[in-house]
C-alpha cells in the first residue's frame, strides 16, 4: 500500500499552438493546430503521481468559472483528491504554449489567476493533511512563502518533501535545505548554483552545488540524456527510455516528478525511484498535450521490464 502524497501546486488550462515558429513581435503567422487542455506544473505532477499509482491529494485555488470546472474533470478519473479554495474574485489560470512542429519542443507563458493568491495560510490551513503525508510536493508556480511554508510543515512532520524549482527562479538556501529530494532540469539547476549545465559532468557539478546548499539528494533532469542522481553516498547517471517517436515534450518534467513521488511513496530506493519517473517521462512524450500524456502504472511497469 503506498502512503498518501500532498502536492501544493497551481492549476491553468493550457491553450496550445502548433507552428513552424514563433511570430516575431508585431507579426501574424497561421498555426497548424490548437488545443485546450489542463496544465499547470501542480496539477500535471498530481495526475502524473496518481495514473502511477500514487494516492494523491491537490492543494491549489480556482477560480468559479469553466476552466475550474475543467480542473476538476481531470482530477476525477485520474484519482486526485482535490483541496481547493474558491476564489470568486479572481479566474482559473491560462497558460499559452507554442510547440514547434519540427522537433516538439516548447515555449510557455503562465498567467495564474487565483493561483498566484495561494497564501501561507491557505498551507496553514491543510498543516495535518501535510504533516501526514508519505510525500510532499511542490514547485516554484504559486507564491514562494507558501511553498517554503509547505516544505516547513512537511519536514517538521518527517514528510519527504520534494521541490521541482520550476519554473527557473533563484531559491534562498534555507529553503533548499528543507528538501530530501531537489529536481531541477538544465536550465532551473543553473538558475540555482550559477552552474551552467550541458552535459553529465556538468550535471554532477551541479548537484553537488546543490547538495552544499543543503539537499538531501539532487536530481537533475537531462531530457534526451536521461536523469543525474547525486547524494551522499551515490552519483548515479540513469539513461532514458525510448518508449517511441517523440510528439511533444510539454510535461515531461511534470511526468517524471509525479511518477518518482509515486514510486517514492511505496517505498522504492531512489535511484529506482528515478528510473521509475524516466520511464514516465519517456512515454509522456510519445503524446501530445500534458495531463493527458500522463502514463499509467502498467504501462510503466511494462517499459520498465522490457528495458
Amino acid at each position: 500500500m503506498s502512503g498518501k502524497i500532498v502536492i501544493l501546486g497551481i492549476f491553468v488550462a493550457d491553450t496550445s499552438y502548433r507552428a513552424e515558429r514563433q511570430p516575431r513581435m508585431g507579426e501574424t503567422i497561421l498555426g497548424k493546430s490548437f488545443a485546450l487542455g489542463p496544465g499547470g506544473k501542480g496539477s500535471n505532477q498530481s495526475v502524473a503521481a496518481a495514473m502511477a499509482g500514487g494516492r494523491v491529494h491537490f492543494i491549489t485555488r480556482l477560480g468559479r468559472d469553466p476552466f475550474a470546472d475543467m480542473a476538476r474533470a481531470i482530477w476525477e478519473p485520474a484519482g486526485v483528491v482535490p483541496e481547493v479554495t474558491e476564489d470568486p474574485e479572481s479566474y482559473t489560470g491560462a497558460a499559452y504554449i507554442f510547440i514547434e512542429d519540427g522537433t516538439g519542443n516548447n515555449a510557455i507563458i503562465v498567467s495564474p489567476g487565483a493561483a498566484a493568491n495561494i497564501s501561507v495560510a491557505d498551507v496553514e490551513g491543510h498543516a495535518g493533511l501535510i504533516g501526514a503525508a508519505s510525500v510532499f510536493v511542490t514547485q516554484l508556480e504559486q507564491p514562494l512563502p507558501a511553498a517554503h511554508r509547505g516544505l516547513e510543515i512537511a519536514r517538521a512532520g518527517g514528510v519527504t518533501t520534494i521541490l521541482n524549482p520550476a519554473p527557473a527562479a533563484p531559491i534562498p538556501a534555507e529553503m533548499v535545505a528543507l528538501c530530501d529530494y531537489v529536481t531541477p532540469n538544465e536550465t532551473e539547476a543553473e538558475g540555482i548554483t550559477g552552474l551552467p549545465v550541458t552535459s553529465v559532468d556538468d550535471a554532477v557539478n551541479a548537484a553537488q552545488k546543490l547538495r552544499a546548499m543543503g539537499a538531501g539528494a539532487a536530481i537533475l533532469t537531462l531530457g534526451e540524456n536521461g536523469a543525474l542522481y547525486h547524494d551522499a553516498d551515490r552519483t548515479v547517471h540513469v539513461p532514458p527510455f525510448n518508449a517511441g517517436p517523440v510528439v511533444e515534450t510539454t510535461g515531461a518534467g511534470d511526468a517524471f516528478n509525479g511518477a518518482f513521488a509515486a514510486a517514492l511513496s511505496r517505498g522504492l530506493d531512489p535511484v529506482e525511484a528515478v528510473r521509475f519517473g524516466c520511464a514516465g517521462a519517456g512515454i509522456s512524450v510519445t503524446r501530445p498535450g500534458t495531463a493527458a500524456s500522463m502514463p499509467s502504472l502498467q504501462e510503466i511497469e511494462a517499459l520498465l521490464a522490457r528495458c
